[in-house]
């Protein structure tokens, strides 16, 4: 039984067998197949946070497979009418996979440990490995292969970037972050992401323009994210230097591109110019969140292609 909770659980090796099925599975779509190799399997969308990409990409995804699946509401009374041992193991009954997206990472921890299906972690806190697999996809269609490359995150550490590390190191690339230091990753966390990466090219920066200078990616995301509405306006003052604009498009290779996990607060860390410029690849990003995402379940599912 195997279970997606945070890049960690991949190897090099395996994150690029998951995006060879992708690739594959993207290009029959495109060519008008869609070949049910996954018939019967039944998919279950546990969700504590909203969500489009990540609801409807695997809805679509799992329905182009063969599969079929479900979102589970508030009805089902997650964390609160039973123990999570106990929701786990029923859940197993019924299940082939369970896609959560929770507040707490321990939220899917938890339940990976008593589950007897796959777990898939949807989004926590803590990680965000389905959207790190899109963005690598992105990035190879971009620019082919990724060794020695270099992404620039400008703005908060928070959970997708440390998925993204994660990915981008295990993939040979580097990682220039740009951020006030009041918001870079702690010394534990650093130190986590060295433990799984050594040989990440990890450098930060309270800079943006150092950050782009040699970036074929350049990404960002909402300042404040879901759970900190509290802080929106102190992170806004906070990070009002970190805006990716024009000027700082400017400062980056001529071929870098802008990437964004989305929603965008348009005007705030990214303008209007860049999100909708040439150089963005926001919608292929977007896109290929169920492309890769379909490359995951049949991955871990054990189907075929």
């Amino acid at each position: 039984m195997r279970h997606l909770v945070t890049l960690a659980d991949l190897t090099a090796a395996e994150i690029e067998r998951i995006l060879e099925i992708t690739k594959d599975l993207k290009t029959k779509l495109q060519q008008g197949i869609r070949e049910p190799v996954l018939p019967s399997r039944v998919m279950a969308l546990l969700f504590e946070k909203q969500s489009l990409r990540t609801r409807v990409s695997f809805e679509a995804g799992m329905t182009h497979l063969g599969g079929t699946s479900m979102y589970l509401g508030s009805d089902v009374g997650f964390g609160k009418r039973e123990s999570m041992a106990d929701f786990g193991r029923v859940l197993g009954e019924y299940l082939d996979v369970v896609v959560v997206r929770a507040k707490k990472h321990e939220t899917v921890v938890d339940l990976a440990r008593h589950c007897t299906c796959t777990v898939i972690n949807g989004l926590t806190d803590f990680a965000h490995p389905c959207q790190a697999i899109a963005d690598l996809q992105t990035l190879q269609e971009c620019f082919g292969d990724l060794k020695g490359r270099t992404m620039a995150w400008i703005g908060d550490a928070n959970n997708v970037l440390r998925s993204l590390a994660l990915g981008c190191g295990k993939m040979g690339m580097r990682v220039a972050v740009a951020t006030p230091k009041a918001y870079q990753f702690d010394d534990e966390a650093l130190a986590w992401i060295r433990g799984e990466v050594p040989n990440l090219e990890l450098t930060v920066t309270t800079d943006p323009n150092e950050a782009v200078a040699e970036a074929s990616a350049i990404y960002t995301d909402v300042w404040a994210s879901m759970g900190q509405e509290g802080e929106r306006e102190k992170r806004c003052r906070d990070f009002a230097d970190y805006q990716v604009n024009a000027q700082l498009m400017a400062n980056a290779p001529s071929d870098a591109v802008f990437m964004h996990c989305l929603p965008a607060r348009r005007g705030e860390e990214v303008t209007d110019e860049v999100i909708d410029s040439p150089q963005s690849v926001i919608v292929q990003q977007a896109g290929n969140r169920m492309h890769a995402q379909k490359g995951i379940l049949l991955w871990l599912l054990g189907g075929t292609v």
